[in-house]
């Protein structure tokens, strides 16, 4: 675990539900239990972080590198030692537990990693590991050694381990698109650049591997391929509250919103909590770095003044009132003025050119696209980008399909239109309509699904969401592969029985096993004139086959 929600460094972290009457006395148990068994494994002071949440508690353990898992066995153990003191047993026997975790810690003790990271530190550079692999450095300065036969710090050649620019992309919406329009401004500015998404690790313009790679394994893919000298690191909020950053050492991180999603999650239940896991990525900045944020964002504008990293504010609005204090103090913003993307700076005011001329934009229609592209605008100005870089970047963008496959792709079959996106929250259905709006249909056609691990209250909100543009027809798919922890068949029912409360006829309601069988049913039911809101969420590549061997073709005007 890297930099994470509690902490700089690594450690254990423990997740409890307990009656609200019994918590104080319960977590108060915990930290002086686990506190004693650190002091006596030789982890003096250790860290501590308590967090309380409606029905429970995270649990955070600051421990050496090389004894996470017996941080792990010490704070579970230190639970159960609390919940036998709360409910009026003895506790068990300490020295037996002590004697136990010793040899454990023993077992695990790996000196040579502690010393790396340590050494690491000293030169300035990343430090990344994993089970079976440790790297010094990132991309073109890296260095991967295999966990098994680890060298000692004097003898590596330190000369040779360095770091290339990286950059960190969260948010609820827009991560995808503004990782992967970062990646070409840098590619154009002649780096070789390397990114990872939800759709895959690209390094040095090839495909590594395909999948949802948003968390810390594929940041070390890209961080650990000796062929790039830009990283750019989508970073979702799971990997963030399950296993930290994967690096420490970011020039410049963005986070493009924060939206209702996830709540109920690792103790994420509002959005402040969830815009303080996304905020995480300010902890890997390093000094002179910089963090891009939402001006119009009313959570990040509410938990900014706790960042201490200097911050470039985004805004659609060029009378935003957060830009306009920020700029008051000599601060950076990047906004939309008079139809073009302006970066501010001290007193220059420099044009990155004309957002209807910008493909990703849809002729300045897609407002949530030109707020990532003053996102990924501030970000490349960080990393000190060449503004002809930048300019020539946004104008062409967006242009051929395989720039942002997924997002807002156009379609056009048997004289209805399609458009295919990721879109997956309330949100983002609102601002996916927006753009619609702009397209004349005598029908509209959704498909939409949700994966199991959002609660029931936030798929009625999701229904709404879709429900607000009053489709003809809505398709309800199962995503098999997302179920997580739901059965077969209760996500779409949700749905179905919220649509129904809102007043959609059941007529217009239709459920269907699997994305495959709704992009076929919504072929066979759209006609010329209509439509088609298309969100595909588990193969991407096999639904855009399935499209063009129906006869489907892609089109770049909305109209």
């Amino acid at each position: 675990m890297g930099p994470n929600l509690f902490a700089r460094r690594a450690g254990a972290l423990l997740h409890v539900a307990f009656a609200p009457e019994e918590g104080t006395a319960l977590l108060l148990a915990w930290r002086t239990t686990a506190r004693y068994f650190s002091a006596r494994l030789g982890w003096p002071d250790p860290e501590i972080v308590v967090t309380r949440h409606p029905g429970g508690a995270q649990c955070f353990l600051g421990a050496p590198l090389d004894a996470l898992l017996a941080a792990t066995e010490v704070s579970e153990r230190s639970w159960i030692d609390g919940e036998r003191i709360v409910a009026g047993h003895e506790r068990g026997d300490l020295h037996d537990d002590v004697a136990r975790l010793r040899v454990h810690a023993q077992h695990e003790r790996a000196p040579l990693l502690e010393a790396l990271q340590g050494a690491a530190v000293e030169h300035g550079v990343t430090f990344a590991w994993d089970d079976d692999v440790v790297s010094l450095g990132a991309g073109a300065g890296s260095l991967t050694l295999s966990r098994s036969a680890l060298p000692a710090p004097d003898e590596i050649d330190w000369d040779t381990v360095h770091d290339i620019p990286v950059a960190l992309v969260t948010g609820s919406n827009g991560k995808t698109t503004t990782t992967r329009l970062l990646s070409a401004i840098l590619a154009t500015h002649g780096q070789v650049t390397g990114f990872s998404c939800t759709d895959g690790v690209w390094c040095a313009g090839e495909q590594v591997d395909a999948g949802d790679y948003s968390g810390p394994v594929g940041a070390r893919l890209v961080l650990r391929d000796r062929r790039v000298s830009a990283a750019v690191l989508e970073t979702a909020r799971g990997g963030m509250l399950r296993r930290g950053l994967a690096t420490d050492r970011a020039m410049v991180a963005i986070v493009t919103r924060v939206s209702a999603d996830h709540f109920g999650e690792y103790g994420v239940h509002d959005l402040d909590d969830l815009g303080r896991a996304k905020l995480v990525v300010a902890r890997a900045l390093v000094d002179g770095g910089r963090l891009v944020l939402n001006a119009e964002d009313a959570t990040l504008v509410r938990l900014a003044p706790a960042v201490k990293a200097p911050i470039t504010w985004f805004a659609l609005d060029p009378a935003s009132p957060v830009v306009a204090a920020h700029r008051a103090r000599g601060g950076d913003a990047c906004i939309l003025r008079d139809g073009e993307v302006r970066y501010l700076m001290g007193d220059d005011e420099i044009s990155l050119g004309a957002v209807a001329a910008m493909p990703l934009t849809l002729g300045g229609t897609a407002r949530y696209n030109i707020a990532n592209v003053l996102a990924a605008s501030a970000a490349a100005m960080a990393l000190h980008v060449p503004v002809a870089a930048i300019r020539a970047t946004l104008a062409g963008f967006g242009a051929a399909p395989e720039d942002n496959p997924g997002r807002l792709t156009l379609l056009e079959y048997r004289g209805a239109r399609i458009v295919v996106d990721f879109v997956h929250n309330p949100d983002g259905w609102y601002a996916l309509y927006g753009v619609l709006s702009a397209i004349p249909a005598r029908r509209r056609i959704v498909v939409v699904g949700q994966g199991g691990d959002r609660d029931d209250h936030a798929l009625d909100e999701l229904a709404a969401a879709v429900w607000s543009d009053r489709p003809a027809l809505v398709i309800l798919k199962e995503m098999p592969k997302y179920l997580r922890g739901r059965p077969l068949g209760e996500v779409t029912a949700r749905l179905a029985t919220a649509l129904l409360a809102l007043g959609a006829p059941a007529s217009a309601v239709r459920r269907v096993d699997s994305e495959e069988e709704a992009i076929q049913l919504a072929l066979a039911e759209v006609t010329p004139g209509d439509l088609l809101a298309l969100s595909v969420h588990t193969d991407y590549d096999r639904a855009m086959q399935l499209l063009r061997d129906a006869g489907a073709t892609r089109v770049t005007a909305l109209t």
